[in-house]
């Protein structure tokens, strides 16, 4: 008898040991999932807001483009009236090229985009004497450009994105600009064209002597050195601008549609949690209704 008995009280604490770890394992596998849905859910409230955050911004940036797009529109065209294109040979190599970014992301592929197209133009020039500077208007070039193009970074612009750029911002950096000797030059940004839709572009940055040297420009009365450097300067500073309320709404407009994609992949992982959760709750149930009867039944 007890060695029947023995075997027998043996496999039945077995079972239930076995038993309570399983119960356990679905009750851990059901918190786990419980958190995760959790998280989930809070992180779907967190893209939400900054989707509507990011449409009132979005609307601003697109008014104050409007503003601003015959600022650049205007220097474009002197540019090809004048004929100020190519610059003037005189010994002096330097060129400089003006990424505009800014400090915040979560918006898509607008600072890549930026980065990539400048990062194709460095890698072209030979590496033991590179001739191109780089002037990042916003932290996101700089964090992009710096590993492998830290000596071509001359000067960071921080503190961009945070607010709607400005005619003053854009006239800081003109200044810290213009302090550069350089003989050409092209701002990289992008340019903004649907809600859902940007172009990244190039627009020509020229120096003083190389619009003295203009064909056309002759046209035009009262034309001396000193007279056109404070052209100079102004140019560089609309163009800043511009290309600044270009790259904004182009950012705002991304970060809308990027948030708004979130959301959507939040709400359908959402869905298939709350099916794996209910899946899994269902199981525990219907496994200690299967206990409860299977013992009931052993007792009769």
């Amino acid at each position: 008898m007890m060695m029947i008995s023995k075997p027998t009280t043996m496999v039945v604490c077995l079972k239930g040991a076995a038993a309570g770890q399983q119960q356990n394992r679905n009750m851990a596998t059901l918190k786990q999932i419980s958190m995760r849905l959790k998280s989930v859910t809070n992180i779907q409230k967190i893209t939400q807001s900054m989707k509507m955050v990011s449409a009132a911004k979005y609307a601003r940036a697109e008014r104050e483009l409007r503003q601003a797009r015959p600022y650049g529109e205007g220097v474009k065209a002197f540019y090809e009236k004048s004929g100020a294109t190519e610059a003037v040979d005189d010994g002096n190599n330097n060129k400089l090229i003006v990424a505009i970014t800014s400090d915040r992301g979560l918006c898509g592929a607008v600072h890549t985009n930026v980065a990539k197209t400048i990062r194709n133009e460095l890698g072209a020039e030979a590496v033991e004497s590179p001739q191109s500077k780089v002037f990042c208007v916003g932290d996101k070039s700089r964090a992009l450009l710096q590993r492998l193009y830290a000596q071509n970074i001359a000067v960071v612009a921080n503190e961009v994105g945070r607010k709607p750029p400005t005619f003053l911002d854009a006239s800081k950096v003109a200044n810290e600009l213009i302090q550069l000797d350089f003989n050409s030059g092209k701002i990289v940004y992008n340019r903004f064209k649907t809600v859902v839709s940007y172009q990244t572009e190039e627009v020509p940055l020229l120096s003083a002597k190389t619009m003295l040297a203009a064909p056309k420009l002759q046209l035009y009365d009262s034309i001396d050195q000193g007279v056109m450097e404070s052209y100079q300067e102004f140019t560089v500073a609309a163009l800043l601008y511009y290309t600044m309320k270009e790259s904004a709404c182009s950012e705002q407009s991304s970060r809308m549609t990027a948030m708004d994609n979130a959301s959507k992949n939040a709400a359908e992982m959402i869905g298939k949690l709350t099916l794996t959760f209910n899946r899994t709750r269902q199981a525990v149930i219907t496994r200690e209704l299967i206990e409860i009867i299977s013992g009931a039944a052993a007792l009769e």
